[in-house]
C-alpha cells in the first residue's frame, strides 16, 4: 500500500502534468538544480517547507493538496463474501466495524462498550487488514469506504441481521416521537414499480447525506437510527389459500 507521503507526491506529479509544468519549473521555484529535484521526487523526502513551496507553485495550499491526495485514493464500495464472513464470525468485531463505519473514535467505543483499549486496538487492526479502515498513529481511525458503501445483497452480514436483528427491530409499537412505521399495499404497473425503486434509492441516498451532515455534532447528540424499507410481490397466506 502506498504511504501517505507517496500519495501526496503522486498528487503533486498529477497536478504538475495537468498544468504542463516540469521538474525544471520546480527546480526554479525551489532554487535547486533539476537533478536535485528529481532525487527529491524519487526519494519522496520533501521537507514541509519544500512541499509548501511546490504547493504554491501549483496554486494550492498544502492542506488542499493533502485533501486531494486523500480523495484520490480508491474506496471500498462492498466487501467480498470472504471478508464479510470474517467480520460476522466475531460479534465484537462486527460491533467495532459498525462503530467505525459510523465515524466513532476509539475512545468513544471503549467508553460505551465493555472493551479494553488493547482489545479494541486488536479489532481495529483486523479491520485495517481487511482495508475497511486505516489505523493511524494515536489510534485514530480513517475510513476506506465509499459514500455508497453497502453490505453484499444476500451476503453474510445481511443474513446475520435478518436472523438476529429484524425481529428485534420490529418488536415495537413505533409510537415514539422519533419513530415511524408505515405499511401500504397496492397494485403497480412495471413502470410504476421502476419509479418506486428509484424513490427508494433517493431515500437511501438522503439518509446517507443526513448521516454525513450529523457527523459534526458530538456523539452524545447523535442517535443510532435504523431505517427499513422494502418492496416485493406479496400476498397474505390467508388470501393465497383462497385462490382458485
Amino acid at each position: 500500500m502506498m504511504s501517505e507521503a507517496g500519495q501526496l507526491i503522486q498528487t503533486i506529479k498529477r497536478h504538475l502534468r495537468s498544468q504542463g509544468k516540469t521538474y525544471r519549473d520546480v527546480a526554479a521555484a525551489l532554487g535547486l538544480s533539476e537533478p536535485s529535484v528529481k532525487r527529491l521526487f524519487a526519494s519522496e523526502r520533501f521537507t514541509v517547507d519544500r512541499l509548501v513551496q511546490v504547493s504554491n507553485l501549483l496554486g494550492y495550499t498544502l492542506a488542499e493538496l493533502a485533501r486531494d491526495a486523500q480523495a484520490a485514493q480508491p474506496r471500498i464500495s462492498m466487501l467480498t463474501d470472504t471478508q464479510e464472513r470474517e467480520v460476522v464470525s466475531d460479534p465484537t468485531l462486527l460491533l467495532v466495524a459498525v462503530c467505525a463505519l459510523n465515524h466513532w473514535e476509539m475512545a468513544e467505543i471503549i467508553q460505551y462498550y465493555r472493551l479494553e483499549q488493547a482489545e479494541c486496538v486488536k479489532y481495529l487492526l483486523r479491520l485495517d487488514r481487511l482495508r475497511i479502515i486505516d489505523l493511524l498513529p494515536g489510534n485514530r481511525i480513517r475510513l476506506n469506504v465509499a459514500r455508497d458503501f453497502d453490505w453484499l445483497p444476500g451476503g453474510p452480514i445481511r443474513q446475520y441481521f435478518q436472523r438476529h436483528g429484524l425481529a428485534e427491530f420490529l418488536k415495537s409499537d413505533f409510537a415514539g416521537r422519533d419513530e415511524a412505521l408505515t405499511f401500504v399495499n397496492g397494485m403497480l404497473t412495471d413502470r410504476a414499480i421502476e419509479q418506486m425503486q428509484q424513490e427508494l434509492q433517493r431515500l437511501r441516498k438522503r439518509f446517507a447525506e443526513l448521516h454525513e451532515e450529523s457527523l459534526s455534532a458530538p456523539l452524545a447528540e447523535r442517535h443510532g437510527k435504523g431505517l427499513l424499507f422494502a418492496m416485493r410481490t406479496w400476498e397474505p397466506q390467508d388470501f393465497s389459500a383462497l385462490r382458485r
